[in-house]
């Protein structure tokens, strides 16, 4: 399990994130998915939200590919799928484990009821910090929606080739 980034609370979900370090990759997703102005002024929102080391465990192939312009709209359900329109912090969810409806209109289980609290296969590794506009549960791992394909890159076929003699 990787270490809690310790995410402060620093205004908004986006202004909390950015001010982490922790968040590059998440927040770079949010801006090429056109949700970062969303996610600033929309209130009461659950944010379940993936650190960079939860993005850097997806083959850097395909992150590449679900970075790309051309992918913005799979990119964009992938994050609204880490998005619940609710104010949920832990004491919401312990002790119980059901499905709560996300923005993109998939369902995440939360699982309050062990010892570590989950969403999906996820931990959550770091619970309720507060935003000025909701709540982050940070998780260690990036959520996929099951209707979801991943992109996948496709290699130039001549530049893996080595050149002749």
């Amino acid at each position: 399990m990787e270490a809690s980034p310790h995410l402060m609370p620093n205004g908004n979900l986006v202004a909390t994130l950015k001010g982490s370090g922790a968040f590059t990759i998440l927040v770079r997703a949010l801006d090429q998915a056109n949700l970062s102005s969303v996610l600033a002024a929309t209130p009461d929102l659950t944010l379940f939200a993936p650190t960079d080391e939860a993005f850097r465990a997806l083959p850097p192939s395909q992150l590449a590919a679900l970075m790309a312009p051309k992918n913005a709209p799979v990119l964009q359900q992938i994050l609204t799928y880490h998005l619940v329109h609710l104010n949920l912090d832990s004491s919401k969810f312990k002790g119980a484990k059901g499905p709560v409806e996300t923005v993109e209109k998939g369902n995440l289980v939360i699982d309050g009821s062990g010892d570590v609290l989950k969403v999906n296969n996820a931990d959550i590794i770091q619970s309720d910090v507060k935003a000025t506009n909701g709540f982050i549960q940070v998780v260690d791992k990036v959520l996929i929606p099951s209707d979801v394909t991943l992109p996948v890159a496709t290699a130039d076929a001549g530049a893996t080739t080595p050149a002749g003699r």
